[in-house]
């Protein structure tokens, strides 16, 4: 499924960007102009099954092999930023289904054991596993420091126990990264990372949780759910540091699919502007509508900065990028709020028609400015970092 042709590709030249990721841009676009029928729903009725759709086209592509590192171990967060842009200007469901199988393996990727790569992401990079990463809770969300689910040592294992809500590809996913509680500290210091295969004993799937955009969402429960000893990643206690330092990677990319959002968005409006006839004239004539679509090409330039800010100082080797990922995600989903409710403005009528290609973004944006750390979160985050800068880290 083609999509609109005035799309700005300028950014590709800024320094922040090298040959190979011009070249990456390239081969997924031209590969999505050809293949885009897949990375959409066909109906209602089988949402799971159009997910694993839109994951064998994917693979067959050779596009999840980015969601993990490369043979030299890195994680290229540029690469996975550009495949988000690039997917969600087409399907938010196509963009879910990729950002899962880097997110669900993240902690793999970033603290797991060689032998543990070695082990569990091969099969995420070939689609053969689908990866989940759960880590909310019914009274835990954004304060994850409160995290209600234990885990605690029961011979060479661990037994878990709790209730995880709200979890990406749950009920759908293969294998669950899992955050619980182990004691080793008060908070934050006493959470550990496991790995949890969907079949384990004690492992069940409670509900399934319905979206306005549909994506496959749920409630899962532990109920005296044994894994071996092999399944910890990283030590006992490192669970939050595990957490945060995905979520720093993968903040970046979240934004990156907001970002691709509002490029539709805004190549939906400006067509509409320049072929629809207003009072004997373009609609694009009208000063009114030209502020607006400067106004949403302003929010697309500083949103595209501050992405490709993050990710290639994370690529530098930056240990951290809280801050930068924090800003990133903040503004590039809060303004892909904006530009989008401005392409439906500027529609009109059309733009609220269910299915159409604006009312579908402004049903998908919604939920990016919440997951992975809502708005809000966000602005502590930033906030923080400004003040620990200042007064030396104290």
């Amino acid at each position: 499924m083609a999509v609109q042709t005035f799309r700005d590709t300028t950014f590709l030249d800024w320094p922040f960007l090298d040959d190979r990721h011009r070249a990456f841009a390239a081969d997924i676009e031209a590969w999505a102009d050809v293949h885009g029928d897949a990375l959409h729903r066909h109906g209602d009725h089988d949402l799971d099954g159009d997910c694993r759709v839109i994951l064998k086209a994917l693979a067959d592509g050779g596009w999840l092999k980015n969601a993990v590192p490369d043979a030299d171990g890195r994680l290229d967060v540029r690469t996975l930023c550009l495949t988000r842009e690039t997917l969600s200007r087409r399907s938010g469901l196509a963009d879910f289904v990729f950002a899962m199988q880097g997110l669900g393996s993240g902690p793999i990727s970033l603290f797991g054991s060689d032998a543990q790569r070695a082990r569990w992401l091969p099969g995420v990079a070939s689609g053969e596993t689908i990866a989940a990463f759960a880590l909310s809770e019914p009274e835990a969300g954004s304060d994850v420091a409160a995290l209600s689910t234990t885990a605690r040592r029961e011979g060479d294992g661990w037994v878990l126990d709790g209730t995880k809500t709200f979890i990406s590809n749950g009920g759908l996913a293969d294998r669950y990264t899992v955050f619980a509680r182990t004691g080793e500290g008060p908070g934050a210091k006493g959470l550990s990372a496991f790995v949890v295969d969907a079949g384990t004993p004690g492992f069940d799937v409670v509900d399934r949780i319905p979206l306005m955009a549909a994506h496959p969402l749920a409630t899962i429960r532990f109920t005296d759910c044994r894994i071996t000893g092999d399944r910890l990643l990283g030590e006992p206690g490192q669970g939050f540091r595990i957490a945060m330092a995905t979520l720093d990677v993968f903040r970046s990319t979240v934004a990156a699919a907001a970002l691709g959002f509002s490029r539709r968005a805004f190549d939906e409006a400006a067509g509409r502007a320049t072929t629809r006839i207003l009072f004997g004239a373009p609609m694009s004539d009208m000063q009114l509508v030209q502020a607006a679509l400067a106004d949403m090409a302003l929010k697309i330039d500083a949103s595209a900065l501050l992405i490709y800010r993050a990710a290639w100082l994370k690529d530098q080797g930056a240990p951290r990028v809280t801050r930068e990922a924090a800003m990133a995600k903040l503004y590039a989903t809060d303004e892909a709020q904006s530009v989008i409710d401005q392409a439906v403005q500027l529609f009109g009528g059309l733009g609220v028609v269910s299915g159409s290609p604006v009312e579908r973004l402004y049903r998908e944006i919604r939920a990016l400015r919440i997951y992975e750390g809502a708005s809000e979160v966000q602005k502590i985050v930033i906030a923080r970092q400004v003040l620990s800068s200042r007064t030396g880290g104290r």
